[in-house]
């Protein structure tokens, strides 16, 4: 048996702070907004299977036990002592949170007291440029005052920036910084309408927004989605002499792309995430595709976890399970020493995460 120690998750959201019903409660199961079709469910998935065998015993429940039974329960306990007992049990000691999401979410401070864990904030780029732009009145201020506030978000504190759209705007067909007459343009466009409340969807305004975070020093994560991570090698190899790291989140069903981006580009990682938490009992196999790929220092484990403080139980004891049983079938086949064994999964647990962001 390979134990795992205290895990980083290195890309998450914060939890709900309300009760929820079943419905509710279901549709955070699904990755992708929307309701189960007529008839079904979404806990009949690999993550609601994997909630009803993980949480329900932190609850003093027995594991599988129906949904209808854990959500009573959870209704007796409380939405905020129900998320007590859930984050604490699930071996998390750091969380990296996109604050960018709305709704009635924890932030990293509150999530980190909850979690009896530390907390430190991701800066999604897209809604501080939303916000600049509110409080810009000029295309001049408007660029002045992005360039400041990305700067002032890392002198503040912020581990890592996130785009969840620059690798679908444009940043494939031109991963150079765009020109100075360029952004003015893409800047004036975007105001226009931003005063009509559209968001930041400009490719050039977020190609400019990615390269003033990258000289901020800080890691740049990129919302790879279901696309096909290889696409951005170009961006990769562009922005190597900076000094900043990129880490690809997501990606599945594409993670071997971003395994050998990981593995040709030395300031590239891959997030294991949810690829490794929403493929539940095939968890296994999909991290060993990533181990057979990427080297192990740059391969970070995170759960992706959005509202229900389950999805973190589900993402970290998923992954422990999955880390624990291919490392310990190569030890037990000879290929391993059990120290080696030890030392890698400390690093994708947490030591490759403390390096990349500078943690303590």
């Amino acid at each position: 048996m390979i134990d795992t120690p205290s895990l980083v998750d290195q890309y998450c959201h914060g939890v709900l702070r309300t009760e929820l019903g079943l419905g509710s409660f279901e549709t955070h199961l699904a990755p992708a907004a929307g309701l189960p079709a007529a008839g079904t469910t979404f806990f009949d998935t690999q993550t609601g299977f994997a909630v009803r065998r993980w949480c329900p015993p932190l609850l003093g429940l027995e594991p599988h036990c129906p949904p209808a039974r854990y959500l009573a329960r959870r209704r007796e306990l409380g939405a905020a002592e129900s998320g007590r007992r859930l984050l604490r049990a699930s071996g998390i000691g750091a969380y990296l949170v996109d604050t960018g999401l709305p709704g009635d979410l924890t932030g990293p401070a509150e999530l980190a007291a909850t979690g009896a864990a530390a907390a430190h904030e991701i800066v999604r780029l897209e809604l501080l440029a939303q916000q600049v732009a509110d409080t810009s009145g000029t295309v001049e201020a408007l660029l002045a005052n992005l360039a400041e506030a990305v700067h002032g978000a890392a002198a503040a504190g912020a581990v890592a920036f996130l785009s969840v759209a620059a690798a679908h705007g444009g940043l494939v067909a031109a991963p150079e910084p765009p020109w100075p007459g360029e952004v003015r343009g893409a800047a004036g466009r975007w105001l226009a309408r931003r005063r009509a409340g559209e968001a930041l969807d400009d490719p050039v305004l977020l190609r400019h927004l990615l390269w003033i975070a990258l000289g901020t020093g800080r890691p740049l994560q990129l919302y790879v989605g279901e696309r096909d991570p290889g696409a951005l090698a170009a961006f990769a190899e562009a922005g190597g002499g900076l000094g900043a790291d990129l880490v690809l989140l997501h990606g599945y069903p594409h993670h071997r792309q971003a395994a050998r981006l990981a593995a040709h580009f030395p300031h590239v990682y891959a997030d294991l995430g949810p690829v490794v938490a929403r493929t539940g009992a095939r968890a296994a196999g999909v991290l060993a595709e990533f181990l057979e790929l990427a080297p192990f220092g740059k391969l970070l484990f995170s759960s992706g976890a959005r509202g229900l403080p389950e999805l973190h139980v589900v993402a970290a004891s998923v992954f422990r399970g999955a880390l624990a049983r291919v490392l310990g079938d190569w030890v037990g086949d000879g290929a391993w020493s059990r120290a080696d064994a030890r030392r890698v999964a400390a690093m994708l647990a947490a030591d490759n995460a403390r390096r990349v962001y500078g943690l303590e």
